[in-house]
């Protein structure tokens, strides 16, 4: 998990091949739909391909630096990207163009995700990390509780220590602390559900994703802003 945020910028990096340096599109500044109406006439269509296609990976690097399960974004990226590489011909190209568009939308979709499960960038990974399949919706309210509340006990307590990644002690008080907070009765996830080598796995994805995006507060990953 600490290693992901590299691989995918490693593996969504594109090159624009015989086409040069040519313009990047800001991809806050795109008005998608003149822009498809704009590509139906132009006679250069693999630049625009490629523009969109590298704002799009950025955009999909910056969601999996603030959340490292969104594989399947990247997977799909990978298959559009794959796709048109192995053939340049103009159908192909139209038809990455249309699949790059309809991929935008999926992800403008996974950006608003937070605020349909009325979280936040960060709680949501934490819920995601500790959800599983065949909750109750009970047991899933549970869960975003223990996301938030989590969070938020973490950065008033252990992440507020000055460079806190450096000490090995420092690092095993905010591990214990994300296994005690998940293991007790009160606070933590549901029993019934979560047995105790399950706490154990969490908590070291919990706190993998913490060092990761936590060297200090606030987080560097999510002080970033996201274009729609």
């Amino acid at each position: 998990m600490m290693e992901l945020h590299k691989l995918v910028d490693d593996s969504v990096e594109v090159t624009r091949s015989e086409l040069g340096e040519s313009k990047v599109y800001d991809i806050s500044q795109i008005d998608f739909e003149r822009l498809r109406q704009e590509f139906a006439r132009i006679a250069h269509k693999k630049t625009t391909v490629v523009n969109l296609r590298d704002a799009l990976a950025a955009r999909l690097a910056m969601l999996m630096q603030q959340n490292p399960l969104r594989t399947d974004f990247q997977k799909h990226f990978e298959e559009i990207v794959d796709g048109y590489n192995r053939e340049k011909d103009r159908v192909t190209i139209e038809h990455t163009f249309e699949a790059l568009l309809k991929f935008n939308n999926e992800l403008s979709k996974e950006e608003s995700r937070a605020m349909r499960e009325n979280l936040s960038d960060e709680t949501l990974v934490f819920f995601d990390m500790l959800k599983k399949p065949a909750l109750s919706r009970k047991e899933i309210d549970r869960i975003k509780k223990v996301a938030v509340d989590l969070l938020d006990t973490l950065k008033n307590e252990k992440l507020n220590v000055d460079n806190w990644r450096e000490k090995e002690s420092t690092r095993d008080a905010v591990r214990q602390r994300i296994y005690d907070y998940l293991y007790d009765d009160k606070t933590g996830l549901p029993e019934e559900s979560y047995a105790e080598n399950e706490i154990k796995g969490l908590t070291e994805m919990l706190f993998n994703h913490v060092y990761r995006t936590y060297p200090r507060l606030p987080s560097p990953i999510y002080g970033k802003q996201l274009h729609n």
